[in-house]
C-alpha cells in the first residue's frame, strides 16, 4: 500500500514523510469541506447535544452544584454523538461512492489512511466537547476543574467514540444504515456509563455490561475532573480507555481489510 510501482525500469516510489503528512491534510481537508454540514451531521451532531445541553441545565436552573454534576455526562454525550454521526456519513458516503477505493491509490498504508479519515471526526467531538463547557461558564464558575485531566479525557473520548463509530460504519453500507445501528450503542451507552447517575446505582445484573462500555471510563474521569467524583483510579480509566481506542481501531481495520479491499 505504501508503494507505487511504476512498471518497466521505473524504481519503486517511495514517498517520504512530506508526502505522507501532505496526502493525509488533503484527506483532512477534503473531509471538513464536503462532509461536515452534511444535514445528518447537523442534527445528530450538533443541534441534538447542544438541545440536551440546554435541557439539563436550563432544568437544573442557577444551582451550582447541579451544574457540575451534569457537565461531565453533557461533554461525554457531545462528544459520543458528534464522533459516530460524523464517521456514520464520512466512511459510508466514501463507500457507496467508491471514492475510498481511489483514496486506496494514495501513497500512504491502510492504517495512515484510516487514521486521515478519522482525524476529522476526532477533532470534531473536541470542539463538541466545549459547547456544554462554554454554556456552564455562563452560570458557574469554572476554575476548580481538573483542566489536565479534562483535556486528556476529552481527547480520549474522542477518540474511543471516533474509533466505535467507524466499527459500526464499516460494518453497513448507507448512512441510515449507520445511524440506526450506531443507536443502539448510544442511546444504552446514556443510561449504563454513569453520565448523570454512578454506576454503582446500577441493578448488579448491569455493571458488567456498564464496564464493558468505553465512554463508562471516560465520564468517570471527567466526573473526577469536574467534581472528584470518580470512582475508580485514574490510572485505571487511562489504561482501558487507550485500551479501547487500540483495539477499537484494529478491529476497524481488519474489517477494512476483509470487506472493502478485494
Amino acid at each position: 500500500m505504501n508503494k507505487v510501482k511504476s512498471g518497466g525500469m521505473m524504481p519503486d516510489f517511495q514517498p517520504g514523510r512530506s508526502t505522507t503528512w501532505i496526502a493525509l491534510w488533503n484527506i483532512l481537508a477534503k473531509d471538513m469541506r464536503t462532509y461536515y454540514f452534511k444535514p445528518p451531521n447537523i442534527s445528530w451532531g450538533i443541534i441534538f447535544p447542544l438541545a440536551w445541553t440546554g435541557m439539563f441545565f436550563i432544568r437544573s436552573g442557577s444551582g451550582v452544584p447541579d451544574v457540575m454534576s451534569l457537565l461531565p455526562g453533557v461533554v461525554a454525550l457531545s462528544i459520543l454523538f458528534g464522533t459516530t454521526s460524523l464517521l456514520a456519513v464520512t466512511i459510508t458516503f466514501e463507500k457507496k461512492s467508491r471514492s475510498f477505493e481511489r483514496l486506496l491509490l494514495a501513497p500512504i498504508t491502510l492504517t495512515e489512511l484510516m487514521l486521515a479519515k478519522t482525524s476529522g471526526a476526532i477533532l470534531f467531538g473536541v470542539v463538541n466537547a466545549f459547547v456544554p463547557v462554554m454554556m456552564a461558564a455562563l452560570i458557574t464558575d469554572l476554575r476548580q476543574v481538573k483542566w489536565i485531566y479534562f483535556l486528556v479525557a476529552v481527547v480520549l473520548v474522542a477518540m474511543a467514540s471516533t474509533f466505535l463509530g467507524l466499527f459500526i460504519a464499516v460494518a453497513v453500507s448507507e448512512v441510515f444504515e449507520a445511524q440506526t445501528f450506531s443507536n443502539f450503542f448510544r442511546f444504552p451507552m446514556v443510561f449504563l456509563c454513569g453520565l448523570f447517575f454512578p454506576v454503582s446505582r446500577l441493578p448488579v445484573i448491569l455493571r458488567p455490561l456498564s464496564y464493558a462500555l468505553p465512554l463508562t471510563y471516560g465520564a468517570d474521569i471527567l466526573h473526577g475532573a469536574v467534581n472528584s467524583g470518580n470512582s475508580l483510579p485514574y490510572w485505571v480509566d487511562f489504561l482501558v480507555l487507550a485500551a479501547f481506542c487500540l483495539g477499537l481501531f484494529a478491529l476497524s481495520l481488519r474489517n477494512v481489510n476483509r470487506r472493502w479491499i478485494k
